[in-house]
Parts: structure tokens; sequence; C-alpha cells
């Protein structure tokens, strides 16, 4: 928003702001300190904390007031909604910024999509700001469907909403000096520079730092954390749907008594219904409180932290010239919040005036599968088999060598044993790979996703394969999304037509039907330390340990070598 030098008067008391929250409890970030004032806004901007008197005025005696909160590293398209329709989710919950990271849909549709999503968030009822992606593609250990390179970066790079670089996934990339990377790194030096560094460390962690990465959220214990920041680097603290790390390092940070300064908060991946029953940066807040932490250190690491980082200033705070964009509580210790202000406006008017702009048919139809045969899924019997072997309540995966059993010279899912399948779904080749993943627990059927990150091909496990042929064929009928088969048929799909990974449609209650999908999954035997979506959703993430399956076979990322497929080795 451009200043106005007529809101001189109102920080003066020369004239009277449009509204002034009385006798409020300030959450002060700069002082850290609580102290009772009025707040006075006009245009949606603070003009003035003091004493104040308003056109219109309301009387927050008792109650605390702090700035709104910033998720510093989240995938919107993780929500499976539209920006818009994102927005209307987290607002109440306190989040009135967000730092995005739309690699999804980049990996899918390329500078189109990037494209779509500034279009897409311009008008939404949050601050909506983003980071280039940096890894599109991720690599070139399989197949997704556009590049992403720095040319066209830089069409963006100056962008007023674009805040730097995204998750430098490429971690031996950096580390050998891959001369496309380091052409993004160099380009969007004057932002800030993401990273994504899990295991990382020693003299690795060194040079990565060196190369001007600043953040990582994935640390998923103290140590690790530590570790970074001694490096210099902050860490975002990450509480996702599948990836839960802030109970570790915030409860490690306070008996080692680390100062918070470096920490940030962020959900990364957080699905609707986890939102509705959690909530989104308020729960990062809430358990931190409940850790030990003081509830002005927690607000401040979703608040002022996030800010000074990433270079705003206009927000974080509650102070003259700061967007109001506030939060009333009731308390800080139960964090209960009463009301959510967004450039001064309540959030259910915000939310009322959400437009809903539509993407175009080249994002809607991009779900390109042929019709796949049962052959086509055969797993030879074989002993010292590489099986990933799921971590309960995190993204990482073990390998395993096993004996996998089965019919005919042909594996067969047993006890605790399934076949996953990942099929290319950009441009209709048909290619897939296949593997055997224990730990999943799913019992007489099949669930698919085209959320499959990074490449976000068709992803489906189950324990036969009637019904893994269903739930691939459920997806390309409704170009995208979830789907849950048994006894071949269909129990559920959730249709996500935008590039197979979100809907536009407000009719769509995203978080009640996966919800429902979910418990479905459950009826089937997966338990409950298990999300059944986000879990699947990462096996094919060949940047995080220990092993994933793509569309070309079995990855070791340890080893940097494919077990199975391409380029395997006996």
């Amino acid at each position: 928003m451009e200043w106005k030098k007529e809101w001189i008067f109102y920080a003066l008391g020369d004239e009277l702001p449009e509204l002034v929250l009385k006798n409020a409890n300030v959450v002060d970030v700069f002082s850290r300190r609580i102290r009772t004032a009025d707040i006075a806004i006009q245009d949606g901007i603070i003009v003035g904390v003091g004493e104040y008197q308003g056109k219109r005025e309301i009387n927050l005696t008792g109650r605390y007031v702090c700035p709104g909160f910033i998720d510093s590293h989240v995938h919107i398209e993780s929500s499976m909604t539209s920006p818009a329709l994102f927005s209307r989710q987290v607002l109440p919950h306190g989040t009135t910024t967000v730092f995005a990271d739309p690699h999804e849909i980049v990996n899918v549709a390329g500078e189109r999509g990037m494209e779509y999503m500034l279009r897409a968030s311009e008008n939404a009822p949050i601050n909506i700001y983003f980071m280039l992606p940096s890894c599109v593609p991720i690599n070139s250990l399989e197949h997704n469907g556009a590049v992403y390179d720095a040319a066209q970066m830089e069409r963006l790079s100056r962008h007023p909403r674009v805040l730097g670089l995204g998750e430098v996934m490429d971690c031996p990339g950096v580390l050998n000096g891959k001369e496309d990377l380091f052409e993004k790194i160099k380009l969007m030096r004057h932002g800030v520079i993401d990273g994504h560094a899990p295991l990382v460390s020693g003299k690795r962690l060194q040079a990565y730092r060196l190369a001007g990465v600043q953040t990582d959220h994935e640390c998923a214990t103290y140590e690790e954390a530590l570790e970074r920041v001694q490096a210099g680097f902050f860490v975002q603290v990450r509480e996702g749907s599948a990836a839960r790390n802030l109970e570790a390092i915030v409860g490690g940070a306070l008996k080692d008594g680390l100062p918070f300064d470096r920490f940030l908060f962020c959900a990364d991946d957080l699905h609707l219904d986890d939102v509705e029953r959690q909530g989104h940066i308020d729960n990062n807040i809430r358990k931190s409180i409940g850790l030990g932490l003081d509830s002005i250190t927690a607000i401040c690491c979703a608040t002022i932290q996030p800010a000074r980082l990433y270079g705003l200033h206009d927000i974080g705070a509650i102070g003259a010239g700061y967007r109001a964009d506030l939060i009333v509580l009731d308390n800080l210790e139960e964090f209960r919040i009463v009301e959510v202000y967004k450039d001064g406006v309540p959030a259910a008017e915000k939310i009322a005036e959400i437009p809903l702009p539509m993407a175009e048919q080249e994002l809607t139809h991009s779900v390109h599968v042929p019709v796949i045969a049962k052959e086509q899924l055969a797993i030879p019997v074989q002993n010292h088999y590489p099986v990933i072997s799921l971590v309960p309540g995190e993204i990482l995966t073990r390998l395993e060598y096993l004996d996998i059993p089965g019919q005919n010279g042909l594996f067969e899912p047993q006890e605790d044993l399934l076949k996953a399948v990942v099929v290319q779904r950009h441009s209709g080749s048909g290619q897939l790979g296949l593997g055997v993943v224990k730990g999943f627990g799913l019992k007489n059927g099949a669930i698919a996703s085209t959320i499959a990150h990074d490449s976000h091909n068709l992803i489906v496990i189950g324990d036969n394969d009637e019904d893994i042929l269903c739930a691939i064929a459920a997806l390309r009928d409704c170009q995208g999304g979830y789907s849950v088969c048994s006894g071949g048929n269909v129990l559920q799909t959730l249709p996500l037509t935008v590039a197979g990974l979100f809907t536009e449609q407000a009719e769509v209650n995203v978080a009640q039907v996966q919800e429902e999908m979910v418990q479905l999954c459950r009826n089937m035997g997966v338990p409950g330390n298990i999300d059944p979506f986000q879990n699947l959703s990462f096996l094919s993430l060949c940047v995080i340990p220990e092993i994933r399956l793509t569309d070309t076979g079995i990855f070791s990322v340890l080893e940097n070598q494919f077990l199975t497929g391409r380029d395997s080795v006996s």
C-alpha cells in the first residue's frame, strides 16, 4: 500500500482514525513486553499505538492483541485448494501472511503454473509472497512436467511479491557446483535463499551455507537444528501433517537453554483437515507454550523474526506504519483466538470478499496416463530386495533388504509388504516404476494420488493388482486427485483438477472429503501414526533419505544410485 502523508495527522491525534482498539494488552515484539495501549487504524494501517480516540472504538479491556502470524515456508498446493480458498481456511487461525514455494504446480506446468499462482493470489485475503522454485525439475532421476530455468526465473525475480529462491533441494548439485543451479542462486542473492538439507552435516553443511543458503526446514532432531544455528542458518520449525518436528526441536532448545532468535515457524505440507482440528501457525505457538516456551518468544518466532529475515518492514509487529494484521486473544496461555483482523477488517468480512479466479484448460487437463496392463505391474520374486520401510510420524524412510514373498515367481503382497507403483503422468509415455513398501498397513484395496512430490507423477499403493489398476483409472477419469478402491470398486475420489494438485471449487469441502478418505484408509488397516495420503505422496521424493520410488525405479538417496530400474546395480 502506498504511504499517505495524511496518516501523520491521525498519528498526532489531530484527526480521528476510522477504528481504534481500546485498552488492549499489546504484545510488543520489539521490547518483548506486554503494555496496555490503544491501537489506532486508518486505511488498514496502524497509525499509532498509545492513547487514541476514533470514529469507531472497540473496547478490548482484558484481551491481548498480537501481530498476525507468518508461515515462513508453505506449499499452498498441499492444502489441495487454490490460493484464495487456502486463505479462507487459515485466516481464522490468525495466519495473515505466508511465504509460499509453488514448486508443486511449477513441476507440473512450469512458467504457466508460476504465473497462475501469482494471478490467483493477487487479491487473496491474506498476504501471499512467493519464493521462485529452484529445482524444477528436482533432478534428472525421474520425469516431471516442465523445466523452470534461470532465464524464465529472471522475468519474475524483481516482482514485488517474490522474496527469493525456493528451497534448494538439490544439495548434491550445490556441493558439486552444478552450474545451472548456481545461476539461480546468483540471480536471487538479493533475496532469501531457502534450504532443504535433511541429514546433511559437517563440512557438507558448511559448504551448503557458504553457497548462500540461509534457512532449513528439514531438521528432525534438536541436534540437527543446533548444528544449523551454529552454522548461521535460520531454522524453520515445522509442524505439518506428515512431518512433525516441533516437539523435538523446541523441547531440545529449551532444555539446552538455546536462544530462539534463529527460529521461525512453518507448516510446510499441512492438510486442511489438520488445520480444522489443530490450527495452523497458531498450533505451533500453542504447542511451544505447552512445552514451556514463554508466549512472547513463541509469538516472535511467528511474526517479527520471519518478517525481518525476508525483508518485510510493514508486517510482523504492532506499531505505527505496520499493517493492521492483528489477532485478539483471551489469554496467552491457552492461546484461544477471539478475533482476527486483516488490514483492520474482521476476518469474516475479508473472507466474504474473496475473488475466485479460474485456471486455464491447460492446467486442468494435465493427467496423461494410458491404460496400464496387469502384466506391467509384475515384480519378480527375489531375495535381498530393497524394500522401502516407513518411519512412523516422519517422511523419512529406511532401506531394508528382505526376501519378498510370491507365487509363480512373482511378488504377492503379504502381511505388511505392499506393492507401490509410480506412473509417469505428464507425457502419456506409460513409464512406471515398481517397488515394495513396509509399514503402510493397507489391506484389501489400494489408494492412489497425483500428488507425488515433487515431480507429481501418479503414485499408488495396494495389496492387489486389480485395485491398483482401479485406483489408477479413477484418477485418469477425474484428471487427478485422490482415489480409494477396494474389491475392484472406487470407494471414493477427491478430484483435484488444477494440475492434478488442487481444486478451485468452493463448494468442495476438501477437509471433510479428505477426512472421510483417511477414515476409509484407517478402516483398511492404515495405522494412526501413518498419514495415508501424505506419506504416500512423499514416497517418490528422491531428496529425502533413505530410499524412494520414482517412475524410473527404486532410488537410494544415501548411495545416490538406483537399486532397481534405470542404472541399477546388482
